[in-house]
């Protein structure tokens, strides 16, 4: 049976106290978990790994049809720090996440982690080192390692040991002028009092909730980025991300829609009409250029191709001056066919590609 957050924190601080040091700062993480009872154990124990912290973890079982009860159960019994519970039915992950952010976590800071993913060695106490030095910061996230499920976690090469700090205003303005999220979400680390100043994710956004909730945060804090490996993200094909929102106009609409919530609730930002403009043009942009590749690979029927090219006129006002949409009207002409025999267009699709690979390496030394 678990232990409720005051006596582990009174346990904690009389171990501190007989010991002549100061009481290790506290950390909830919640493991959400539905059909991933196979996973489960390795998430729980990289958790229980960490060093120089005192942790408890929440497993919440989403009703699921799978073992996780059975697995779920016998951690709890063996780890008094973990505490295990199963829904009579399912609720949904949004539901799943706020009530252990919100409704059962108490401590100095929290993580959402999901069941099929871990957290790096050492993770927390780099993150927290940072949130204890500067008490602006609200939330901290670093590199992530994506692996196969099937095969052995990579090797974690260890990097610079430094960081990087943005004013919360900044990280958001460089999210509009991207357009898209640069977190995937198991290396989050948050300032406790910081979640439940902006509340739990919202039902209204299934899958980008995430995305939102970063800008929430930093709407009222400043963000740090650890230049190491934080967590391992599992890829499989039962996990969300590679199922339910697989499409590219999915996504899209999605991460708009997090944008347009984000604006909604925060009027300061939704002011300045060029900021809403600024990420709308980036969405367009992505979405003419999905519409070009389309034409590129013969894909046009199964890349929903019109519907990208509406998404892109509905959500940007001078969609049709944007160099994607020329391009695309280049490719209508030539026809799907053709583009795709001849790869005419490779070269600019090749310097494209570089240049996402420059970001990209820019993303993972900065984390943005």
């Amino acid at each position: 049976m678990a232990r409720s957050s005051n006596v582990r924190d009174f346990v904690t601080e009389i171990d501190a106290a007989v010991k002549g040091l100061p009481a290790l700062p506290t950390v909830d993480v919640v493991i959400p978990c539905y059909n991933y009872g196979h996973f489960l154990t390795p998430c729980v124990e990289s958790v229980l790994a960490q060093q120089n912290v005192s942790v408890r973890v929440l497993v919440i079982d989403d009703a699921s049809p799978d073992n996780t009860p059975d697995v779920g159960q016998k951690l709890a019994s063996r780890h008094h720090t973990v505490e295990f519970r199963r829904h009579d039915v399912n609720k949904g992950h949004i539901a799943t996440y706020n009530e252990g952010l919100l409704g059962w976590s108490t401590a100095d800071y929290v993580v959402l982690l999901s069941a099929d993913d871990m957290l790096a060695p050492g993770a927390l106490e780099r993150a927290i080192r940072i949130m204890q030095a500067d008490k602006s910061v609200g939330m901290v996230y670093g590199r992530t390692l994506h692996f196969q499920h099937q095969h052995e976690l990579p090797e974690s090469i260890e990097t610079a040991t430094g960081f990087d700090r943005f004013l919360g205003a900044t990280w958001i303005e460089k999210r509009l002028h991207a357009g898209y999220n640069v977190i995937t979400s198991p290396e989050v680390v948050v300032r406790g009092r910081i979640q439940k100043l902006v509340g739990g994710y919202r039902p209204e956004l299934p899958h980008s909730g995430d995305l939102e909730m970063w800008m929430r945060i930093a709407a009222v804090s400043n963000i740090a980025y650890v230049r190491n490996v934080q967590a391992y993200y599992r890829v499989h094909s039962s996990s969300m991300q590679r199922t339910k929102y697989k499409s590219s106009l999915v996504d899209l609409v999605h991460r708009k829609a997090a944008f347009d919530l984000f604006f909604e609730h925060h009027p300061s930002f939704a002011s300045n009409p060029n900021r809403h403009q600024t990420v709308n043009r980036a969405l367009a942009r992505e979405a003419l250029w999905d519409a070009c590749r389309a034409y590129d690979h013969n894909h046009i029927e199964s890349a929903r191709t019109e519907e990208l090219v509406q998404f892109a006129i509905d959500t940007c006002s001078d969609a049709q001056l944007l160099p994607e949409y020329a391009a695309l009207k280049r490719r209508r002409r030539l026809g799907a066919t053709f583009c795709n025999r001849t790869q005419i267009f490779i070269i600019p699709a090749s310097i494209r590609w570089l240049n996402r690979r420059l970001k990209k390496k820019r993303m993972l030394q900065h984390g943005i």
